[in-house]
This record gives structure tokens, C-alpha cells and sequence, in this order.
């Protein structure tokens, strides 16, 4: 009952914050040096997603931290975070994640799919000059949304490229 109450205020505390958020967009020119990879566990298991982010767009400075349901039994982890990491007000408690989103990545990368409140709310609260992410989720979010499937990793960090290569943000 707790749980779908706390789902019920932080979605709508989401909603509010999204609006001023796209109120307020400012969008960075600057060159990508730095990448933070926000996805769930679910994906970040079965792919090396940070490596392939620093071969594909040879960026060295690099951070990824997985989203994956809250489970008595799983280790404290500090590439890891769940839905007990954030409290009523929709401020994230884990001073990793914490810290994770206070940095100026110049990009972000949302790598999920499907829409998860938890990552949203993060790649919402980052501090990620330019963010990119799948088409499929919120597209309020995003400067730049990539449509392909999750399983082709190697596929949307290609596009992500070619993308990043027309602005001017990344260079050959």
C-alpha cells in the first residue's frame, strides 16, 4: 500500500519537475569529453555498455550506474541503485547516485527502454549538459532520442555518433 502510495507522489512530483525542466532546457555546444551511462540492470548485465561507449565514441571519462529493483537479499553495491534509494520529496538518498548526478557529464546517456520512474527521475535530475536516449521513453527528457532496440548496442552508439559528428560534438 506504502509502495503505491510513494509511487503515486513522486510521479507526480516528476510531472512538476519535468515541466520547469523543459521550461528551463539549455542545450551545451561543448565537446564530449565525459559520458554518464544511466540504464537497469537487466541490460548493464548483459552488456559491457561502458566499454563499448569508450571504444565507440573514444571517450576515456566514463561513469555508468544501473537502476535494479530493491532486493533484501542483493549486496550494497555502489554501481547500483533501487527504488529505496529515493524518498518521498523524489530526492535520491545514495550519496553515489547522489553524486553520480551532480556531475557536469557533457553527455548522458539514458539507456533503457521502457519507461521506469526511477530512471527517468534521474537522467531528469542529472547535471548532464546534453542528454540522449531511446525513443520509446520520454522524449521530454532528451535532446536527442535514437529509435532502435536495446539489444543493438552497438547499433545506437553507431547512430549516437554519426549524430554527435553532424553537431559537432564529438570529432573524428
Amino acid at each position: 500500500m506504502f509502495a503505491k502510495l510513494k509511487q503515486s507522489i513522486l510521479e507526480k512530483k516528476f510531472d512538476a519537475s519535468l515541466l520547469k525542466f523543459v521550461q528551463n532546457r539549455k542545450t551545451s555546444q561543448k565537446e564530449i569529453l565525459s559520458v554518464g551511462i544511466l540504464t537497469s540492470e537487466e541490460i548493464s548485465s548483459k552488456n559491457d555498455i561502458q566499454k563499448e561507449v569508450e571504444t565507440l565514441l573514444n571517450v576515456r571519462n566514463t561513469k555508468i550506474i544501473s537502476f535494479r529493483k530493491f532486493n533484501k537479499l542483493d549486496e550494497v553495491s555502489f554501481k547500483h541503485f533501487s527504488e529505496n534509494d529515493i524518498n518521498w520529496k523524489g530526492e535520491f538518498t545514495q550519496e553515489n547516485l547522489q553524486s553520480f548526478l551532480e556531475q557536469p557529464f557533457d553527455l548522458l546517456i539514458g539507456y533503457f527502454n521502457t519507461n521506469n520512474l526511477y530512471l527517468e527521475t534521474a537522467v531528469l535530475k542529472s547535471n548532464a549538459t546534453f542528454k540522449v536516449g531511446f525513443s520509446k521513453v520520454n522524449s521530454k527528457l532528451y535532446e536527442l532520442e535514437i529509435s532502435e532496440d536495446v539489444s543493438n548496442l552497438h547499433q545506437f552508439l553507431s547512430e549516437l555518433k554519426k549524430y554527435l559528428i553532424i553537431l559537432k560534438k564529438l570529432k573524428i
